[in-house]
């Protein structure tokens, strides 16, 4: 149980982040949430019953990081799920595309950490978000599976230096999320299904499959340095 823990989930206003704020909360932690958009921040405290604290927060302003962390102070768990992802074949993928990609997912994990292991207490944990095209290689996926392997060491590497805190990363293959939701329903259905028939589990991901794994990395105190796969065996195929 999380009781008397403060958690912070940067990326927590929608998706896999917002449902691991919901099962925080379930667990009687107190939970801040951060995001972009102060629209989807306010949307998802209402959701959350006005349980948690919200505060808007590009990760890609460094200094801006830093100063949300001053400002929260101390706290015992952070998760970072907050990436805008894309993807394109790599003759064809604009070079600032790849780069924004970067910054975005990358370089805002990495002032995440940064800047939160300052603030951490030294039972602490930080949980930060790879993905399966780093172990999986995919036609179109070059700088994302790049991203998502930089990441993995990252947390490993901080593993070993932000010691004792404990440092782990959520590695998920295809989830059903509001990241796809500028698919057409039926283009997002038949994917999901062409997916789900080569999958061993025979089925794509959910929000909650991914933050039950945020959370037993959160609160198993003899884990770290951990890639944690949920990718209902995706790397296998």
């Amino acid at each position: 149980m999380l009781h008397n823990q403060k958690v912070v989930i940067i990326g927590g206003s929608s998706g896999i982040g917002l449902e691991t704020a919901r099962q925080a909360l379930e667990r009687g932690a107190e939970v801040i949430i951060a995001s972009r958009s102060e629209v989807k921040l306010q949307a998802a405290k209402e959701q959350l019953n006005d349980s948690v604290s919200i505060h808007v927060l590009d990760t890609t302003d460094e200094e801006q990081v830093r100063r949300f962390f001053e400002e929260i102070g101390s706290y015992d768990h952070l998760v970072v799920s907050a990436a805008e992802t894309s993807g394109g074949k790599f003759l064809e993928t604009d070079s600032a595309a790849s780069r924004q990609l970067f910054e975005n997912k990358f370089w805002g994990q990495y002032y995440a950490a940064k800047y939160g292991a300052l603030q951490l207490t030294a039972a602490g944990s930080i949980t930060l978000f790879s993905g399966v095209v780093a172990y999986k290689t995919m036609v179109g996926s070059a700088a994302l599976g790049a991203v998502n392997a930089a990441v993995s060491n990252l947390g490993q590497t901080l593993a070993l230096e932000l010691a004792p805190i404990r440092v782990n990363v959520v590695s998920p293959g295809i989830i059903d999320t509001p990241s796809r939701s500028k698919m057409s329903q039926d283009a997002r259905e038949q994917f999901y299904d062409t997916v789900a028939g080569n999958l061993p589990v025979n089925r794509v991901g959910t929000v909650s499959d991914v933050a039950q794994s945020v959370l037993y990395l959160i609160q198993n105190t003899f884990v770290t340095g951990t890639v944690l796969h949920v990718d209902g065996g995706h790397r296998l195929i």
